[in-house]
């Protein structure tokens, strides 16, 4: 079933016009679907859900539909109070009245809103863009901080868990492919001894939650710059969007990527491994923004693990491109040789810029002005 015949099965008026490919995802198809009628044009999102990565696709989407529908109730009861327009994507139902449609080789397809009038950017371009990336995601964990985790499923295990990666990681370490890469790569090394350093530190979030002292809330799961959506007519952040990672997990993850991600200036992707650095301007004001919505729920245990959870999740990312690259490139997608290598030591070297500016991470994170 071709994806115009789809786009067809959902409910929304018209007749259709153009499907256009958006290519910026890593995961799902995605299309902006154009149709109109005699006196209107309706647009949407059309994907079709990745069934590797999510091999559960009618629990993601019982997920997002709650969550979001949770989130709008929030956002319509604030909205006299606030200070823009707050917007969220609205799961479209099919024609049948479920949440997605499963075509003819059994793929799963949603419908999403399209949130109009707004730009999504590879990376942070101002102090004020590094702000309004904290006020988005800060807005979004407060408004669902309140809905019951037990409601949601956990459509991703053991995402986020430093330590199962760390076992990975091991275990292709083990192998005589790995060894190869490794004995053959002065990078390679110096990668393994930045790990065997920091193997104590990999368990700081589980072992606090394993004592009680962080819960698991809903999550975005996946916050990172170029899912925040900035209003083009008033500069303000509007919206977060692909929600398929929505799912039980520690607010830390979703802070701690948000500022993995914005907070480079150079990018995941950069060969100038001298252009990789925490940049304190704009990480001062992600928290700024952070705090301004998200301190009315967080506990002061949430506050004392948040600078962890940046370090964290830069060497997390560090080590699992660093784990595919041992094991042959079997999970990312890489473009030429060695990019996995070449993106593990871009995170690794950020993961130690953290390090170095550790003192002054924690004084921002404790001005909450």
């Amino acid at each position: 079933m071709s994806a115009e015949e789809v786009a067809k099965k959902f409910q929304v008026p018209g007749r259709l016009v153009t499907l256009q490919s958006i290519t910026t995802g890593n995961v799902n198809d995605t299309y902006r679907v154009i149709l109109r009628t005699t006196f209107s044009e309706e647009q949407f999102i059309l994907q079709r859900i990745n069934k590797t990565v999510f091999t559960k696709p009618a629990l993601v989407m019982s997920n997002m539909k709650r969550v979001t529908d949770h989130a709008h109730r929030r956002i319509e009861s604030e909205a006299d109070g606030a200070d823009r327009i707050w917007q969220l994507p609205r799961v479209i139902p099919a024609k049948d009245g479920k949440d997605y449609v499963i075509d003819s080789e059994g793929e799963y397809w949603r419908a999403l809103s399209l949130i109009a009038s707004t730009t999504c950017y590879d990376r942070v371009d101002s102090i004020e863009h590094a702000i309004e990336t904290g006020v988005v995601l800060g807005h979004f964990q407060r408004i669902i901080s309140d809905f019951p985790v037990d409601q949601l499923e956990d459509t991703l295990p053991g995402f986020h868990i430093t330590p199962l990666y760390l076992a990975n990681y091991d275990a292709v370490l083990n192998t005589s492919a790995a060894q190869e890469r490794l004995a053959s790569s002065d990078q390679a090394r110096s990668l393994a001894r930045f790990v065997e350093e920091r193997r104590d530190f990999c368990s700081v979030l589980e072992d606090a939650v394993a004592r009680g002292e962080l819960k698991l809330r809903p999550i975005h799961g996946d916050p990172k710059i170029t899912n925040i959506m900035i209003d083009n007519l008033s500069g303000k952040g509007t919206s977060i969007v692909d929600l398929d990672t929505v799912k039980p997990g520690l607010i830390h993850y979703d802070f701690g990527d948000a500022a993995r991600s914005c907070c480079n200036p150079a990018g995941e992707e950069t060969t100038d491994l001298s252009a990789v650095f925490i940049d304190m301007d704009f990480f001062g004001g992600l928290v700024k923004g952070y705090l301004r919505q998200a301190d009315s729920f967080l506990s002061e245990a949430d506050h004392n693990y948040l600078y962890d959870s940046v370090r964290l999740i830069s060497f997390e990312l560090g080590l699992r491109f660093f784990t595919d690259y041992l094991a042959g490139d079997v999970y990312f997608k890489t473009s030429y040789d060695g990019q996995n290598l070449n993106r593990a030591r871009v995170q690794i070297k950020l993961c130690d810029s953290i390090e170095s500016n550790e003192a002054p991470m924690k004084r921002a994170l404790e001005n909450k002005s």
